[in-house]
C-alpha cells in the first residue's frame, strides 16, 4: 500500500486522533515512545511510514485497539479472511489439505 493511500491515511488520522484524545503533545508521545518529537510529528503527516510493530507500540501507549483504528474495508477484509481460514480448518483443528 502506498504511503498516501486513502486507508493508511485514514489509520494514520485516527492514530493521530487518539493522541489528541488522551491529551498528549507530540512531544509527550515521543517521550513514552522514546522517539523524538520530530518522530512522531513526521508520522502524523505522512512523512514517515509507520511499521506493523511500531504501530502496536503507538497503540500500546495510547492504551487503543489497532482494530479500532483500522479503516472499515480493511477491518472486512480481515474478518472474511479468518472466515475463510476457520473453514479451511477441520473440526479436530488440523488443517485439511
Amino acid at each position: 500500500m502506498p504511503i498516501h493511500a486513502t486507508g493508511y491515511i485514514e489509520f494514520i488520522t485516527r492514530l493521530r486522533n487518539a493522541r489528541r484524545n488522551r491529551g498528549l503533545t507530540q512531544a509527550e508521545l515521543g517521550e513514552l515512545l522514546r522517539k523524538p518529537q520530530s518522530f512522531v510529528s513526521k508520522v502524523e503527516t505522512c512523512e514517515r511510514r509507520l511499521d506493523v510493530i511500531e504501530a502496536a507500540e503507538w497503540c500500546i501507549v495510547l492504551r487503543v485497539s489497532m482494530q479500532d483504528l483500522l479503516p472499515q474495508e480493511i477491518k472486512e477484509a480481515l474478518e472474511r479472511s479468518a472466515k475463510g481460514e476457520q473453514r479451511r480448518t477441520s473440526k479436530n483443528g488440523r488443517r485439511r489439505a
